[in-house]
């Protein structure tokens, strides 16, 4: 992996592997970041996790030190290498339940050196889609598409101007998530959402454009034409009745059962 990088965001790499390869209380560097995940500018800087031995993570999470950023191993303008300290515990936890966007933190990721023999094994496990939740986000992302494209409706016929734009904003989220989920790709958080709907072999027709129009332009035509083509690309199984039966029982409800909010996951 290292070879396909760009010069000096590989040369970046081989300085940080010398900087921390012989210093015993860190025993892994995993790359991950714009750099792994294949979407790096020029300027971009080098995104990395460093796995540190107990006795060092506990220390360091005891004093809040649990980040490195540098720029004396880069040799390129306003270049830096942002770190974050982890250990193996956090590790096996997203590998077993860690939410969407800290697995994706792991696509693509390579590791730049280790002393752990099964490194490679966890970080392909938490790569890879949770098939043991899919169904379930089907139906929850189809419904929470479904009530944004009523209340863009309800906004619009208010002049809701907030409510339009709020609307706008979780009526693209929630049907990008739905396209990303039937595609089992990782929702990457905001910073890549677009680029990772982009990668997504099976998906409506003209669905980014419409996306974006949506966004540019927060209004009831936008948002059902969204809506609709994403409707008509499947059968999702869900009717309106249960639509609106999921938003009231696992959102407005949500506070009675400590669920995690559905963004998050």
């Amino acid at each position: 992996m290292i070879t396909e990088l760009k010069p000096h965001h590989k040369k970046a790499i081989e300085n940080l592997i010398s900087e921390y390869q012989h210093d015993e209380r860190f025993l892994a560097v995993i790359i991950g970041g714009s750099v792994a995940k294949k979407l790096a500018r020029e300027d971009s800087d080098v995104d990395f996790m460093i796995v540190a031995n107990d006795e060092e993570f506990t220390k360091r999470n005891s004093i809040g030190d649990l980040f490195i950023n540098r720029t004396d191993l880069c040799d390129y303008p306003n270049g830096f290498v942002d770190g974050k300290i982890i250990d193996m515990k956090y590790l096996n936890n997203v590998a077993e339940k860690g939410n969407e966007p800290s697995r994706a933190a792991f696509d693509g990721a390579f590791i730049a050196y280790s002393r752990l023999e099964n490194l490679e094994d966890i970080i392909k496990k938490i790569s890879t889609y949770p098939e043991n939740r899919r169904d379930e986000r089907l139906k929850s992302f189809y419904a929470m598409a479904f009530i944004q494209n009523w209340l863009m409706g309800e906004a619009n016929r208010h002049g809701n101007i907030y409510t339009k734009t709020r609307a706008a904003s979780q009526l693209a989220l929630y049907a990008g998530r739905l396209i990303l989920t039937y595609n089992r790709i990782l929702f990457p958080y905001h910073k890549w959402f677009m680029q990772y709907i982009e990668r997504c072999p099976e998906k409506p027709v003209n669905f980014i454009d419409q996306i974006q129009n949506l966004l540019k332009e927060p209004n009831a035509q936008n948002s059902n034409m969204l809506f609709q083509n994403l409707k008509d690309f499947r059968d999702w199984n869900v009717s309106d009745l249960e639509a609106y039966d999921w938003f009231m029982k696992q959102v407005e409800w949500s506070w009675m059962n400590n669920n995690t909010p559905l963004e998050d996951l």
